[in-house]
């Protein structure tokens, strides 16, 4: 009786298989880990960010980057209309029907806030 000549092929392909599929699984793994490092740096990186760089990133596209107002109002002298709560209220919640809620929040909120507030 003779042996089948493709028994080895086998062996040798669900060996290879099992071996793409574990190392694949240690690269997604590793991966993961690189990944949720780098997000933990840029997350500090964007709390310690000035109010400035948050204020230009998040608001100049509708308040103009010299807080001079374009879509939304000007803000070169809000803080002699608001107070730091105030702002931080709106920034949170929104105001009217153009100004949407939670666009920068948190530390970020709190940092523009105050920043803003001194602006009169």
């Amino acid at each position: 009786m003779k042996k089948n000549p493709l028994i080895p092929f086998a062996w040798t392909a669900v060996i290879g298989l099992i071996l793409i599929i574990g190392v694949s699984f240690w690269a997604l793994q590793q991966g993961g880990e690189e990944s949720a490092e780098g997000e933990g740096e840029k997350q500090e990186q964007a709390e310690a960010s000035a109010p400035e760089d948050i204020y230009a990133q998040n608001c100049a596209s509708c308040h103009g980057g010299d807080l001079g107002g374009q879509v939304g109002p000007a803000l070169n002298a809000v803080g002699g209309k608001y107070s730091k709560d105030e702002i931080l209220d709106i920034i949170n919640n929104g105001k009217g029907g153009g100004m949407p809620a939670g666009v920068i929040q948190g530390e970020q909120a709190e940092a523009v806030a105050q920043w803003l507030s001194e602006k009169k």
